[in-house]
């Protein structure tokens, strides 16, 4: 089969940085990035690889949903000799006990999706983050006096429900917030013996509806994107 990334051999980095859409993998790469290039662009979906601060990294897109970044990030594991892959998203929080803006570092990434069943085989619906840079998050996030929450996260299948509330899975497993890759970028990195991380910036207030507007997203996103960079610069 052919595969979905494009980029020549030796053109990604072994870090690479996620976020579900690639306008804002380009707009990372305009503000954060030196000397990068465009090195896939196969469906739309960006990567691009440069310099940040001395530190080679690639950012590209992975889609929405465990099908999409189950894809992305196999191909980036297993093609391209990537060590880490950093998610970097939005969130919607369960409890009122969150505030928008907050970042979110997943712990544990449950899902009613059979990906890790069907892909590897593996009869579960929780996955902890693998590998060491969800603590290297954690050390950044630290060193730059930001506030960052440890939480289980939970990764929807479906993004539209007939029922409202809260899904069983996600209580069971004492979830505070929902997104709808982590699951899936954990089952891969496990299996392949990688390491990845799920970073989040709480965009919803589910119970009252409260939201950050699109024109308010580039800003409030930023926090987020500069731990994610300066984690990748220590890996």
């Amino acid at each position: 089969m052919s595969i979905h990334i494009s980029a020549p051999e030796g053109q990604i980095a072994e870090v690479v940085l996620m976020p579900g859409d690639p306008l804002r993998a380009r707009f990372m790469v305009k503000k954060f990035l030196t000397g990068a290039e465009l090195v896939s662009q196969t469906r739309n979906i960006y990567f691009y690889t440069g310099n940040y601060m001395g530190k080679r990294i690639t950012i590209g897109a992975s889609g929405m949903g465990c099908p999409s970044i189950g894809i992305y990030s196999y191909e980036l594991f297993s093609f391209y000799g990537v060590q880490t892959i950093i998610r970097i998203g939005t969130c919607g929080a369960y409890q009122t006990n969150l505030s928008l803006y907050d970042l979110l570092l997943t712990d544990l990434a449950c899902s009613e999706s059979s990906y890790a069943l069907h892909a590897w085989g593996l009869p579960t619906e929780s996955i902890q983050a693998p590998g060491i840079a969800t603590n290297k998050i954690e050390l950044t996030a630290l060193n730059q006096s930001k506030s960052v929450k440890k939480v289980n996260i939970h990764s929807s299948d479906v993004f539209y429900r007939k029922e409202s509330g809260i899904p069983a899975i996600a209580t069971k497993y004492r979830c505070q917030a929902v997104e709808m890759e982590a699951f899936a970028l954990f089952a891969n990195a496990q299996e392949l013996g990688r390491s990845a991380a799920t970073l989040l910036t709480v965009s919803d207030i589910i119970p009252t509806h409260e939201k950050i507007s699109a024109d308010q997203r580039e800003t409030a996103l930023l926090p987020m994107m500069e731990i994610a960079l300066e984690s990748a610069r220590a890996l």
